[in-house]
């Protein structure tokens, strides 16, 4: 039956949070916390605006959670697979009702408000067959659709549907309602992750993870795909190890350049500070010469690894290549303007900068006079 389409109801005590909720993050993931441990780890996940509106309005049937049948601790439960938030935000009111608020705000929030006896008796759900009948509904409401997840959220949530449901990337493109290219990136900066970790006595990996879009933008260069050899195009098979063995001394070094490691509050390492960076980056990276110096230097400098990859002149060159394109549609029109004395100070400039440009240019200034 998938989903079912019939709405059932569940007593509070009947329901359970998911320990596998992506938003929850993978380190959390994998410690495997009990209920206790689940519901504080939400505590900061804006649940006090849920439990006003169930104060006010009640529990409304469009706001059904979605369940399955699972095993928690040796017994089967209702384990909320969509809708965790809400179930917090209950279980949080209904300490606060029962006199154990978690905290003060907690006990202004319900003041002294009477609660409904089906705000907790009679929270509707539908149930599902299992977790991969969930998916394609969870995958285009939190990857692409408006209640989006973070970045290693969505990553994950992809490498789920790819790992354990079998699914080629297509067919998960199909299902979130993305492009194959999206997915395909997304799973191989997840498993990229994944191998960092392995690393984690040189890799700061919850900074990585904090910045997981930047990895994720990273790939699609030409300069960390070749730095890290990593095949952009791979199938999951193949790229369930994006790195291979050689390139893991590199994989370390591209993590510190790129996501420093923090150290009692400050940030150590790290030559690119700023999303603006990310071009010059790339084109260090695809320089020898650069990375070479990069790799070898006390403390590397990401502006000394640009010039040395001839950056400065390539951005000379584009910007005397921009003058000319605009000097030259200029050309076509502007004898339409000669009694414009404005025109007239602006060719002026534009004569003057180009003389101050041969000056330096000797040999050229002949040939050209």
């Amino acid at each position: 039956m998938a989903v079912s389409s019939t709405l059932a109801y569940a007593d509070l005590n009947e329901l359970r949070l998911d320990p596998q909720n992506p938003r929850l993050g993978a380190e959390k993931i994998a410690k495997k916390f009990d209920q206790d441990s689940l519901l504080d780890a939400m505590r900061d996940w804006e649940l006090e605006e849920l439990a006003e509106s169930f104060l006010e309005s009640g529990f409304f049937v469009q706001e059904a959670l979605l369940v399955v049948r699972e095993k928690l601790d040796g017994e089967m439960c209702l384990v909320v697979v969509e809708g965790n938030r809400r179930l917090a935000a209950l279980l949080y009111l209904a300490r606060a009702a029962g006199g154990k608020p978690v905290n003060a705000k907690w006990r202004e929030l319900l003041g002294r408000r009477k609660i409904r006896p089906e705000l907790f008796k009679k929270i509707p759900y539908l149930l599902a067959d299992d977790r991969k009948d969930v998916r394609g509904y969870l995958g285009f409401r939190h990857v692409s659709g408006i209640k989006e997840w973070d970045p290693p959220e969505k990553a994950a949530f992809i490498a789920k549907m790819i790992e354990e449901d079998g699914l080629t990337y297509e067919q998960v493109m199909r299902r979130i309602g993305s492009k194959t290219e999206t997915v395909r990136r997304n799973y191989i900066a997840y498993r990229t992750l994944q191998q960092m970790k392995e690393n984690d006595e040189l890799i700061d990996v919850a900074r990585v993870e904090e910045r997981f879009s930047v990895l994720f933008l990273s790939l699609r260069t030409r300069g960390t795909q070749d730095y890290l050899d990593v095949d952009i195009n791979a199938s999951p098979e193949k790229a369930r190890r994006p790195v291979p063995k050689n390139r893991l001394d590199a994989l370390v070094h591209f993590s510190k350049w790129l996501f420093g490691r923090e150290e009692n509050g400050v940030v150590t390492e790290t030559i690119v500070r700023d999303s603006r960076q990310m071009d010059r980056f790339d084109k260090v990276l695809a320089n020898a010469k650069a990375r070479q110096y990069l790799e070898r230097a006390t403390v590397p400098d990401l502006d000394v690894a640009y010039r040395m990859a001839g950056g400065e002149e390539y951005e000379v060159f584009n910007e005397l290549e921009e003058a000319v394109g605009h000097l030259r549609g200029v050309l076509g029109i502007i004898h339409e303007h000669r009694r414009s004395s404005r025109v007239e100070v602006a060719v002026e400039k534009a004569a003057r900068a180009a003389l101050e440009l041969l000056r330096g240019y000797p040999d050229l200034r002949r040939q050209i006079a």
